[in-house]
């Protein structure tokens, strides 16, 4: 008999599409380019703070947002491969793609942190490092573009496979946080409550201010005028 569990909590379906707002507009932002720089690295900062409060709701959050829930070794993804499998959420299988995304978004938002455009934009971290080291990373961040959107469109393929063969759609419980399971030993999630929201919240603001260049040495101080006396005539 089929019946309704709570399986997505309210914090992890906001960060996923929190995210995919943020990964939309840092592309077209960037390809524009001009003054919209500026809201390309704002936009990176809000990934930065998205991130992290990701990898401490993964520890902190309710059952199914836990990397301890869907990570898990060679057996499961064996059994998953063999249909042996059973449970919601993040799939064995899935669980590594979930992880090397979460990897590739991280390192995209830190690389960028140290990048620059030769012309107007330079990363809030941009201080930090020698032109050349900037230059170096800011290389990496444009390679990273293009693994981005390799595993973005395997993702989206996911989702039309499993739509298509399997007959379960993903993305419904990623919008309400219900999905309709038959089995009564999955069980609703648990956890995640106020205090422990509020502790990634806390975490990631405080990640954010950090990337936005709040701990970067001062400036040096523009050299004095030349001390010139006035001619007497």
């Amino acid at each position: 008999m089929s019946r309704t569990i709570r399986l997505w909590d309210l914090p992890t379906r906001l960060f996923h599409w929190l995210l995919v707002l943020a990964v939309i507009g840092a592309f077209v932002t960037v390809k524009i380019g001009g003054n919209l720089m500026v809201w390309h690295g704002r936009l990176g900062l809000l990934m930065i703070g998205l991130l992290v409060f990701r990898l401490v709701w993964g520890v902190i959050g309710s059952t199914y947002a836990r990397f301890s829930q869907f990570v898990r070794g060679p057996a499961a993804i064996k059994a998953y491969l063999a249909g042996t499998w059973q449970g919601v959420g993040h799939n064995p299988l899935g669980a590594l793609s979930v992880l090397a995304l979460l990897a590739l978004m991280i390192a995209q938002a830190a690389t960028g942190l140290f990048s620059n455009d030769d012309i107007a934009f330079n990363g809030p971290l941009y201080p930090l490092v020698s032109k050349d080291t900037s230059d170096a990373i800011t290389g990496w961040h444009h390679w990273g573009e293009n693994g981005i959107f390799l595993l973005v469109g395997l993702h989206l393929a996911a989702i039309v496979f499993y739509a298509i063969k399997k007959q379960e759609r993903l993305v419904p419980p990623m919008v309400t946080g219900k999905k309709a399971v038959e089995s009564p030993k999955i069980k609703d999630a648990t956890g995640g409550g106020p205090i422990a929201f509020g502790v990634a919240v806390v975490i990631a603001a405080l990640a954010t201010w950090a990337a936005s260049g709040a701990f970067n040495p001062p400036p040096p101080a523009p050299p004095e005028p030349a001390n010139y006396e006035t001619p007497a005539w």
